[in-house]
């Protein structure tokens, strides 16, 4: 593959989670009420740690990093937590609070290693099928404008959505190799050449952003350490832990490889380190991205170099903040339509891993029925869990965690308990007698 080509995918995969990255830093800056300069920095740190997060994943050690094609960002569980743990003292005990629970996911990962024996392929489709799934609320708020634009389902904003999920339809439909596998990036830049001539891009944030931008420890001043924050921001982690070992499982699934003990181990240290240096960087907890798993299951693109490179170019747009605010200018449709396709292809992948489920066994049938059910049910309602305490909130309005510990708990509760064993040892014993 060309440098050329390398450098496109790369740039296909940044335009993939771009928003997500950014849209976590200006919810923060504005509800804290940060200086322009400041919230400039926010994103500019977001950005850079985001791209040094992805190469540590993806290049790895010995001991760190998965080795996978994975892209990580800033989750979007911290905000809450973070703006309330701002509010209530300031910006520095928050930071301080993500250093201490990136300290501890580097120490937990090897826990979390030990679950790998609880993902059999009936536990390991559903989990699949449900990143997808909760991920198109967010693919079809983004297609009406962007959930709390004042423009919000407009014709016009369904129509370039629509133009833009087409395009990339017809690309995969007519063409092959390279073409094909830069599908979803053709079809941001024509959506968004198409949104200028309807008067849809604003240049303002390119003309006001600054050239560089250097990334400086303890920004905000030196962290305070609070043990209501600390304990706040590792909730946080454990749920960004359980969203990122699906997503894993779900990325070896695309890419055909066996994922083990020691990968999810690995990969978690990865993340808890990243969350380290952006707690001392005043940038954010990180975890896997799901949106790139569709576009690597869309592309069939699976080197890692590709992403390396997108590593690569997330670190420069970190410290040239005026070329990523180009970026920015993709409109809110012309993503929802591109984010249509990818996260659809994450709900296929899962499918097809459900498909190679004993679905003659009832138990199975209920595992998958149940886990799907709750986890999408959270990720479309979860306004549901508004009167529970904070932290059940927390974990009860991630529809991946909600549907992560459904399709363990109950695979554990129907496929190994005592009774069912004994059951099935019964079965087996009454068949062999008739046939003798």
């Amino acid at each position: 593959m060309t440098p050329q080509k390398t450098f496109a995918l790369g740039l296909q995969h940044v335009l993939a989670m771009y928003a997500g990255a950014v849209v976590v830093p200006l919810i923060i800056g504005a509800a804290l009420h940060l200086t322009p300069a400041q919230m400039a920095y926010l994103i500019a740190a977001d950005l850079f740690f985001c791209g040094i997060a992805t190469l540590l994943q993806v290049l790895g050690t010995r001991y760190v990093g998965i080795k996978m094609p994975v892209v990580l960002g800033c989750t979007f569980t911290a905000v809450g937590p973070i703006i309330a743990i701002a509010s209530s003292t300031n910006l520095a005990t928050v930071y301080g609070s993500i250093i201490v629970a990136g300290l501890f996911v580097l120490l937990a990962a090897p826990l979390f290693g030990k679950l790998l024996r609880f993902f059999p392929t009936v536990v390991t489709g559903s989990v699949v099928t449900i990143i997808g799934l909760s991920l198109i609320p967010v693919a079809m708020n983004n297609a009406a404008g962007g959930q709390g634009s004042p423009d919000f389902g407009q014709p016009r904003n369904l129509l370039l959505a629509l133009g833009t999920l087409l395009l990339i339809l017809l690309i995969n439909r007519f063409f092959t190799g390279f073409i094909r596998s830069v599908s979803v990036l053709l079809g941001l830049v024509a959506g968004t050449v198409a949104a200028y001539f309807m008067g849809m891009v604003n240049f303002a944030a390119v003309h006001d952003a600054s050239w560089v931008s250097i990334a400086q420890p303890f920004y905000f001043g030196t962290p305070q350490f609070s043990l209501t924050a600390i304990l706040t921001m590792i909730i946080v982690c454990v749920i960004s832990m359980v969203e990122s070992t699906g997503v894993y499982f779900a990325l070896g699934k695309v890419v055909g490889q066996d994922v083990q003990e020691e990968d999810i181990v690995k990969g978690l240290r990865a993340e808890g380190i990243a969350t380290m240096l952006g707690g001392v960087f005043n940038a954010f907890p990180y975890t896997a991205y799901s949106q790139n798993v569709g576009l690597v299951s869309m592309t069939r693109v699976k080197t890692r170099n590709v992403v390396v490179v997108g590593g690569v170019i997330l670190v420069v747009l970190g410290l040239l903040p005026k070329l990523a605010a180009v970026t920015t200018v993709i409109p809110n449709p012309v993503l929802g339509g591109a984010m249509v396709a990818m996260f659809g292809m994450v709900v296929a992948y899962g499918i097809h891993i459900l498909s190679e489920a004993d679905f003659k066994k009832n138990e199975n049938l209920l595992v998958a029925a149940c886990s799907i059910a709750v986890g999408l049910g959270s990720a479309v309602v979860p306004q549901m869990f508004d009167q529970l305490p904070t932290v059940a909130k927390m974990f009860l309005q991630s529809g991946i965690v909600t549907g992560t510990v459904t399709a363990v708990t109950l695979n554990l509760f129907l496929n190994h308990r005592p009774a069912a064993k004994a059951e099935r040892s019964a079965a087996t014993s009454a068949k062999t007698a008739t046939v003798k």
